[in-house]
């Protein structure tokens, strides 16, 4: 029996670099509206004025919030919407919309990384003693993309590790009445 990698290859080749590199960037953007919405629904709810107030039990919201939109949005479709607008799809290895354990473990996967690259500008910081190496901590969120260079089909760490892959989504054409 052939593979269904094997009788249509395009269906499964990886977005490039760049454009992952531009989803990630728009991504960035509409986060900013879920953490403000959420930050502000915790600020509201607790009657919290200032931010170093419960700053653990606001990160772990911000964490289940974050969570909460990237799982809803790979789960219905397999794309946010800036996945949507650069043509790139969350599947799993055969090609289906993966399970909701595998979004969880690709979500919880795809942050020790980046932490551990800021976590490391921080003790840059402090080793040279100059603060602002602290600037560093912008290209952290990166750091996942080295891998995509070693792996033989481009993908992320996180993605090769929770069974599930970035695939290239045209646009289907749709019927236009004139």
């Amino acid at each position: 029996m052939t593979d269904h990698h094997e009788t249509h290859p395009e269906i499964f080749s990886c977005p490039g670099r760049w454009r992952r590199f531009a989803c990630m960037m728009y991504e960035g953007v509409l986060l900013f509206g879920v953490v403000f919405l959420a930050g502000y629904l915790f600020d509201t709810l607790t009657q919290s004025r200032d931010a170093l107030n419960l700053r653990h039990t606001r990160q772990a919201v911000l964490f289940v919030a974050i969570g909460i939109y990237f799982l809803i949005c790979w789960r219905r479709k397999g794309q946010t919407l800036p996945m949507k607008t650069w043509d790139i799809r969350l599947v799993d290895t055969t090609g289906t919309t993966p399970t909701l354990g595998r979004l969880m473990a690709r979500y919880l996967l795809l942050w020790p990384i980046p932490l551990l690259g800021a976590l490391l500008v921080m003790y840059a910081s402090r080793l040279t003693g100059y603060s602002s190496t602290d600037l560093l901590i912008v290209f952290t969120p990166f750091l996942g993309f080295i891998w995509t260079w070693f792996d033989p089909q481009t993908q992320f760490l996180h993605d090769r590790l929770a069974g599930t892959r970035l695939i290239n989504a045209p646009k289907t054409t749709r019927n236009k009445s004139v």
